[in-house]
């Protein structure tokens, strides 16, 4: 069984296609328009150019996308994803570049659990918690990893 999160940007999806390949080397896998539909799948007043559908990568996980309904800000609530960085360094990086444009929510800094952690969210209001772990928890995540 695989989990993937599926976000829609409601009118922004190739703006957030465009910002996460930049910022973290996200690969656009696949993308359908909605004028790309099927004769008789059509969605009736949906702008033509708009995202029905996209598959990207980050890193070694995959996220579905798509403008929605068109209806303006999408509403991220409730959820956060989580990028799980090498190193601090990375971790700096990768936490300033999605808070581009975006609100911190708790700066990056060394807690219990990792050398760098922090919360923020971006410019399309997704919620991101960006972390570099502590070697304990990366030799737990390795066991988990092997067992499984």
């Amino acid at each position: 069984m695989q989990v993937e999160p599926y976000l829609s940007f409601e009118g922004r999806c190739e703006e957030a296609l465009e910002f996460y390949r930049r910022t973290l080397g996200a690969k656009v896998e696949a993308i359908i328009r909605f004028k790309e539909a099927p004769q008789g799948m059509e969605c009736p007043g949906m702008k033509p150019d708009a995202i029905m559908h996209s598959r990207l990568h980050i890193g070694d996980t995959a996220v579905m996308a798509s403008d929605g309904r068109c209806s303006g800000q999408g509403k991220f609530e409730g959820f956060s994803l989580t990028v799980t960085a090498a190193n601090d360094a990375e971790a700096a990086r990768v936490f300033n570049a999605l808070g581009e444009g975006g609100q911190v929510q708790m700066p990056l800094a060394p807690t219990f659990f990792a050398t760098s952690f922090g919360m923020v969210a971006d410019r399309f209001g997704v919620s991101w918690m960006v972390y570099a772990p502590v070697a304990q928890v990366k030799e737990a995540a390795r066991n988990a990893r092997a067992i499984a």
